[in-house]
């Protein structure tokens, strides 16, 4: 039967063109948006650890090699061009691979590739860009050295690229790198003094409160306050811990508002 407040949703199409760290970001995006009157139906191009580079790469091969996810679930292979003709996209995201991203010489000429024919392709979609987060201060991974294994460092150099980013292209800019570290201020997220980490493996996020976080920073992107109504609790989360990140992202939007 019918449900007559379906009428009233409206379903927006996110298709985020990423890595594992877009894995991260939306697998709870959609639980969180079911309470929206805008629901958002979210897709995600996953190849690990792909550049901007590899994007294009991938683009001119046209070959198979992207899981194209649901609630970071696999749905099937396909190409970065047949993803792009999938469906009337409202939205879609860009991101650069982790490690590179504080770096801009390493957008050129990739990105302004892609986002030439994303447009031919969805001339309707608007163009969002997921800036990502730096590594946790005790991080492994093999090239945070290039950032002198300094997570602050690494912010500050992603944070300034992305805004740079988002300016030259006017790209709507999604600050998941931006919360997380105003989270990790936090005694609860202060890794280095006792909190918990929001990474589970110094890079990628925790299965809880990193990647609850990262989908609360998209949902108020695109759905703004709206978003703080849903009630979904990610497997194993404190309430009061979700609270902290509810309310640091609430003050981190509020403050761009003033701005």
């Amino acid at each position: 039967m019918f449900d007559i407040f379906e009428a009233v949703i409206i379903m927006e199409k996110i298709l985020s063109i990423g890595n594992s760290f877009s894995t991260d970001a939306t697998r709870y995006l959609e639980p969180l948006s079911a309470k929206a009157k805008r629901n958002l139906m979210v897709r995600n191009l996953f190849v690990g650890g792909c550049s901007l580079e590899m994007h294009v790469n991938n683009l001119e091969t046209d070959q198979l090699v992207y899981e194209y996810q649901k609630n970071g679930e696999f749905l099937n292979l396909i190409s970065l061009k047949n993803a792009l003709k999938m469906a009337e996209w409202d939205h879609i995201t860009l991101q650069q691979a982790s490690h590179y991203s504080g770096f801009y010489e390493t957008y050129e000429p990739y990105l302004s590739k892609l986002v030439k024919t994303i447009k031919a392709i969805c001339p309707n979609a608007r163009l969002h860009w997921h800036q990502t987060w730096a590594y946790e201060h005790d991080s492994d991974h093999p090239n945070f050295p290039d950032y002198n294994s300094s997570q602050q460092e690494m912010y500050a150099k992603i944070k300034s690229v992305s805004n740079l980013v988002a300016s030259n292209y006017s790209f709507s800019l999604i600050p998941v790198g931006s919360v997380i570290q105003a989270v990790r201020e936090h005694p609860s997220f202060d890794s280095r003094n006792g909190g918990l980490t929001l990474c589970r493996d110094g890079f990628h996020l925790s299965y809880t409160y990193g990647r609850y976080l990262a989908a609360l920073v998209w949902a108020y992107h695109f759905l703004g306050e709206t978003a703080l109504k849903s009630t979904f609790v990610p497997f194993g989360a404190e309430l009061n811990l979700l609270d902290v990140i509810r309310q640091k992202t609430i003050h981190y939007f509020s403050s761009l508002k003033q701005e």
